[in-house]
């Protein structure tokens, strides 16, 4: 969804960074051969989240959610040569898809994939994190939240995807409409909860990003 008229969405694209070219290969073989391509962060977002990481030099960043990769090497743009990026998700058929873009990177080796459960994986990971970027699941959002707030670093950042949900969260929610809920649920958690500071973005589906205090 796109919350400013086209013409000015263009224009904010045509003035920001460009899109590398592996990011626009892979772009492209998504659209090509993977269920879904609308779940790719896109262009714009993509050079969103390489600004944030870049600003913030994470020594250890965790995705939930990494589809094809895209984010996974915007995020990674902004590690450091000893820092190390760890992604998990659920679909075990789009590891080797995954691979083959973070070795063409220059963060191939610093990208370790888990394939599983978020909900099982992220208390087995004894790192501490800088950088977090909740994209996954919609119902489980708020879950993670609790799971990775001890993990985070003082100062940590919080990154959550699709806030906006398409601009269901201004509309009255079915009965059935679990993912919205949940949603709506995840953004009370983080306007309340005393233990970060948050600020939602208007970019593409919602972004929204929380400090760790």
């Amino acid at each position: 969804m796109y919350f400013l008229p086209e013409a000015l969405d263009q224009y904010v694209v045509a003035h920001s960074e460009q899109e590398p070219a592996l990011l626009q290969q892979l772009t492209r073989e998504t659209y090509q051969k993977i269920l879904q391509p609308i779940m790719l962060s896109g262009p714009y977002q993509g050079r969103v989240l390489s600004m944030v990481s870049k600003l913030i030099r994470p020594e250890r960043i965790l995705e939930l959610g990494t589809f094809t990769g895209y984010a996974t090497l915007c995020l990674a743009e902004g590690l450091p040569s000893s820092g190390t990026l760890h992604t998990i998700d659920v679909n075990e058929e789009l590891v080797d898809f995954q691979r083959k873009y973070f070795d063409r990177s220059a963060y191939g080796s610093q990208i370790i994939q888990h394939t599983g459960s978020a909900i099982d994986i992220i208390p087995t990971l004894e790192e501490t994190f800088d950088l977090v970027f909740i994209d996954a699941d919609k119902p489980n959002y708020s879950n993670y939240f609790h799971l990775i707030i001890d993990k985070l670093n003082p100062g940590g950042i919080i990154l959550s995807d699709n806030v906006l949900w398409h601009g269901k969260v201004v509309e009255p929610v079915g009965k059935k409409d679990i993912s919205t809920q949940a949603i709506l649920d995840y953004n009370t958690l983080l306007k309340s909860d005393p233990r970060v500071e948050t600020v939602v973005l208007p970019i593409r589906d919602g972004l929204t990003i929380s400090r760790k205090l």
